[in-house]
């Protein structure tokens, strides 16, 4: 073979070499064609994935938290040249398709396994064992009660571990008409007890229709009336050894709740959340229970004109100096995926979001961050934290998944007359049943 011949071969095999490099970089990067054409919901561009120095999966499955998540990943990369890609997942079976996809051979196809993905904390336990999540290194040691709710850390810690970051939060809270409160001249209620002496003595307007009223249906807006009497794995949600929801305390707790709803006649299932908000902006009830999302609600009607009252919100009062009130509290928290090869690469952009940037978090989504000392526009949006603060969150134990609603046919049994030490005995043998 001539020179001439042998430098035309070795010119092609660079070529090829080249090519075959080049396209095996693309397919790591894991970009489809659609992607680098129209963009990973406005991220996304070929120059970011070609020159990007890593790049991270996101998964997540609430769209009101697309907004803040691509302008967080824009940002990100701006800073920093990794590119995080979030995905909208839609699928009922989310931890199962995580699992799928994180246990067997990528290479199959182009589908890919997050590095980090949003979570609710009850779920954490399975996914804990199922190996996708880990215990974070938090070398910065942010997630602690110095930067977070005391909440938002218990929620991440299963045995001892912190698992997680917490992300954001939702709990209810005492929602009360300040306008009718002030018209009133009289002190504010500050237990279950002063405030039935106050629907006794008050002068209500013609517009008030009860004093109090509440979506009795749902176990979110009950549960803080024996809240802090039943002990379903701990504060941290993990302990199967701690399961006693059938104690003194709690029973005299049920039983004040039949009393609070015989007083107000409430009749179950006449009522729902979206109605008892209709009726508050109406001016037909003085105090509900709330969760979070009341606040951007009533603003945006006081700005349409459907809403003409001031309103506050407030920690919801406890039955008596004696017996106190507990409400419960839902965290999401953003989970490493313990089948990644990019784990602290994913914990760093986990600590940007959740600790970094969390004041950007309800402007953005209007998601409540579970960070402490952000500041508010508005006074009831800290009220909400404070009842976050001491709330207690929904428990991790895999054989508690029915407790919610096994504990929510328990009151409607309550206020149909049931026993309530009847009750509650039933739903302490059935959790120790299912979870021991």
């Amino acid at each position: 073979m001539t020179f001439g011949k042998r430098l035309t071969a070795m010119c092609i095999c660079i070529i090829f070499l080249t090519v075959i490099t080049w396209v095996g970089g693309f397919k790591e990067l894991n970009i489809s064609n659609s992607e680098v054409e129209n963009g990973e919901k406005g991220i996304f561009s070929p120059s970011a994935a070609f020159f990007a120095k890593d790049s991270l999966e996101l998964w997540y499955a609430d769209d009101a938290l697309t907004t803040y998540l691509t302008n967080m990943a824009a940002a990100y990369y701006e800073e920093t040249g990794i590119q995080v890609v979030p995905r909208l997942q839609t699928g009922l079976e989310y931890l199962e398709e995580m699992y799928e996809l994180s246990v067997r051979d990528e290479s199959k196809d182009n589908a890919k396994a997050p590095d980090l993905y949003i979570l609710g904390t009850d779920k954490l336990e399975k996914a804990y064992l199922e190996g996708l999540a880990c215990e974070i290194k938090d070398y910065e040691k942010r997630v602690a009660e110095d930067f977070f709710s005391k909440a938002g850390v218990d929620s991440v810690t299963y045995h001892d571990k912190k698992v997680a970051y917490p992300f954001y939060y939702e709990t209810s809270a005492l929602l009360y008409n300040d306008t009718y409160m002030k018209e009133s001249g009289r002190a504010f209620p500050e237990t279950i007890h002063d405030l039935l002496d106050f629907a006794d003595a008050y002068d209500a307007p013609d517009t008030v229709e009860s004093v109090f009223k509440w979506d009795t249906s749902d176990i979110f807006y009950n549960y803080y009336i024996a809240g802090n009497y039943l002990n379903v794995g701990g504060d941290t949600g993990d302990d199967e050894s701690q399961i006693d929801v059938n104690n003194e305390k709690a029973v005299y707790c049920l039983d004040a709740y039949k009393a609070l709803n015989e007083f107000f006649y409430i009749e179950r299932g006449s009522t729902t959340y979206e109605s008892i908000m209709e009726d508050f902006m109406a001016g037909k009830m003085v105090f509900t229970v709330a969760t979070s999302d009341c606040v951007a609600r009533l603003e945006q009607a006081k700005k349409d004109g459907t809403f003409s009252y001031d309103y506050g919100v407030t920690m919801l009062p406890d039955i008596s100096a004696e017996y106190k009130t507990r409400s419960l509290s839902q965290t999401q928290a953003i989970v490493i995926n313990g089948y990644s090869q990019k784990r602290e690469l994913a914990e760093q952009f986990a600590k940007y979001l959740t600790f970094d940037n969390a004041d950007k978090l309800y402007d953005l989504s209007g998601k409540m961050a579970a960070k402490r000392g952000l500041t508010y526009t508005l006074p009831q949006m800290e009220s909400f934290y404070n009842e976050y603060d001491a709330s207690i969150g929904v428990p991790k134990l895999l054989g508690a998944g029915n407790y919610w609603v096994s504990l929510e046919i328990g009151f409607s049994r309550a206020l149909n007359g049931e026993d309530s030490s009847t009750i509650l005995d039933e739903l302490q043998e059935q959790l120790v049943s299912q979870i021991q």
